[in-house]
């Protein structure tokens, strides 16, 4: 099912999907193939193409993979975290916005376990003590690519979540995945599922002016 979005709603409205995930039905290996094909035609530095994509709709696989997600996340995110982290959101309506996320993120933790499908974005080689420019080109690279699958996912009706909380565990998640630890790293972990309901809309965010620069600083 394709929702035939202009490429300008792709962009405005792939969210993070936490609450909205479809954990019933199936994602089949032709849709998630017709996403990676065009993840691939991301740009990478120095045509390298040294990315690997790890996706599975295998219910065990994805069962597994979530557990150890949930447990990292329930052990990370205590009340006396979400309370210190609360406070340094500025206004009461960012305080708001801010729980809000954390609250679509308890969910996501709580059902991780049963999402249809899952994808992990990797670098071949591990970037432990690398210097900044060869970084910048391995995150970079994949970076895009795992975006454009996440674009793709949205025009096809399915809903993705970029998420590192699972690299608190990354060895047990490549063990699952029988990804080979010492030799490929692990950048995120995205759940896809279809979505209940098609219609989003763009995020809430700050004025332009508080970030966007033009002819310098």
């Amino acid at each position: 099912m394709k929702l035939e979005l202009s490429a300008d709603e792709v962009l405005a409205t792939t969210r993070s999907v936490r609450r909205r995930l479809d954990l019933e039905k199936e994602v089949g290996e032709d849709v998630l193939r017709d996403c990676l094909a065009l993840a691939l035609q991301a740009p990478t530095g120095s045509l390298r193409q040294d990315w690997h994509f790890v996706v599975s709709n295998d219910r065990d696989q994805c069962r597994e993979v979530g557990l150890i997600y949930q447990q990292v996340w329930t052990a990370m995110v205590t009340d006396e975290y979400l309370d210190a982290s609360a406070g340094k959101q500025g206004s009461a309506g960012d305080q708001g916005s801010w729980l809000n996320m954390m609250g679509s993120a308890r969910h996501l933790a709580e059902t991780f376990p049963a999402v249809p499908a899952i994808f992990v974005p990797c670098i071949s080689g591990r970037l432990d003590g690398v210097d900044a420019m060869t970084q910048a080109v391995k995150w970079g690279s994949v970076i895009q690519a795992a975006w454009s699958f996440m674009l793709a996912a949205r025009n096809r009706g399915l809903g993705t979540c970029w998420t590192t909380v699972h690299l608190q565990r990354e060895e047990d998640v490549a063990e699952v995945l029988g990804i080979p630890y010492s030799e490929v790293q692990q950048v995120a972990l995205s759940p896809v599922a279809y979505t209940v309901g098609t219609e989003f809309k763009a995020g809430r965010r700050k004025p332009e002016e508080s970030f966007v620069h033009f002819n310098g600083w």
